[in-house]
């Protein structure tokens, strides 16, 4: 089914292939299996939901459908051949002390000579461990540095958390390549794979407390991380998970991690692969996750019902708002968060029992850079978007090989 907004999106995915070799081009994916932007109508999208459950009537049933999903996106996202054991080689510096939480200015590889750039905040407060929370962000102009990712990440630093902020690819500091690279969904996904690895390394950090949540694209970096990491054990994907809406960028649909020749989902059912562990659906009015309370939310819950734990998904639906991590998404977020990561809600509270974040320093983008005069980055760094996919492929044709 064809609509106008697949066939722009297709327009802009045609565009930044016109970047890239003739040699990716005759390497690239079937893109009839693709699924984007608002691939179906609200009802329609309504209506796969109810023939994807007449799939299963039990666990095993949708444990069965889980792991076929699951591999869609392995395969469809071309994750297979990346290596996760390479030495991630951090790079830190810049430490700011502020009022209950420092911040740091990170890298780190996830591929060689591919560098995930960003920020960490840390508890001031020394723990005997620590939770920490991969904290992706959605489309803008380099959103890492905007003043509701820093108040949320200092806040649940705050809360005894050490919370990791990375850039999408193409963004603030990730300007190795453009961030409308066709592979971008596949690079997105292993960096924040990577990022787990990378928040393990910390020395005291707990593996059973491991979280991640982002908003809009980082939404779907969220439950993609999810679906396919089980280190993950708490989730909270923000205005993001739609029956109808895939993602309108290269980073979310621009490979065919929905469909296959055998197979059909969509980004709920994705979502729904985290179950039984704690997730928070958070959802607004104003955007496609408007029907979360009555399509998404139930849907899911009945998945976790299967394991007895429909307890563990919550919906936090603001339906006055808009399309954002905002305050009043952030309020809802905190608690969920304290309680299934041990953080402490007290630290953030103020005398009137209210949330308060009045205490976060909020920096100038100068200042949270990585990469500047002081502080370059290494030379032998993969540098734009025909070496990127250089990269990407040598690594599918390894994979092709091991095969």
């Amino acid at each position: 089914m064809k609509r106008t907004s697949k066939i722009c999106f297709g327009w802009a995915f045609w565009a930044a292939n016109l970047l890239l070799s003739s040699d990716l081009k005759a390497q690239a994916f079937d893109q009839s299996l693709l699924c984007q932007g608002r691939y179906y109508t609200e009802t329609e999208g309504k209506a796969a939901l109810e023939k994807f459950a007449a799939t299963y009537a039990n666990r095993k049933g949708w444990e069965k459908r889980a792991d076929r999903i699951r591999q869609g996106i392995w395969e469809g996202a071309n994750l297979e051949g990346l290596p996760t054991n390479i030495p991630l080689k951090p790079i830190i510096h810049s430490k700011r002390t502020y009022d209950g939480y420092t911040v740091e200015n990170i890298a780190f590889e996830s591929l060689p000579g591919f560098f995930v750039t960003g920020n960490l905040y840390r508890p001031l407060e020394p723990q005997k461990s620590y939770a920490a929370i991969l904290s992706p962000h959605g489309h803008g102009t380099n959103p890492r540095f905007s003043e509701d990712m820093q108040k949320r990440c200092a806040t649940l630093a705050r809360m005894g958390a050490i919370v990791l902020a990375y850039d999408m690819v193409g963004t603030g500091d990730s300007d190795q390549t453009i961030h409308k690279h066709p592979y971008a969904l596949q690079l997105q996904t292993h960096n924040s794979r990577r990022a787990i690895d990378f928040l393990l390394s910390l020395p005291n950090v707990d593996p059973k407390r491991i979280g991640v949540t982002g908003e809009s694209g980082g939404g779907t970096q969220t439950f993609l991380l999810t679906a396919l990491d089980k280190r993950i054990s708490v989730s909270v994907p923000v205005v993001m998970v739609s029956a109808y809406h895939f993602g309108g960028c290269v980073c979310e649909s621009g490979m065919p991690i929905h469909k296959s020749p055998n197979h059909q989902t969509s980004n709920v059912e994705i979502a729904a692969l985290a179950a039984p562990r704690p997730m928070l659906l958070v959802s607004d009015g104003k955007d496609w996750t408007s029907n979360t309370p009555e399509v998404e939310y139930p849907y899911i819950r009945n998945v976790y019902r299967l394991y007895g734990k429909e307890k563990l998904v919550q919906n936090h639906h603001l339906p006055t708002e808009g399309h954002n991590y905002g305050i009043n998404k952030r309020k809802g977020v905190y608690p969920f968060l304290a309680q299934h990561l041990k953080l402490s809600s007290a630290k953030i509270t103020n005398a009137q029992g209210e949330i308060d974040e009045s205490f976060v320093t909020v920096e100038k983008p100068e200042v949270l850079r990585v990469f500047n005069a002081e502080h370059t980055r290494p030379a032998y760094a993969v540098m734009g978007d025909e070496s990127v996919t250089k990269l990407l492929q040598s690594y599918a044709k390894t994979a092709s090989t091991k095969k």
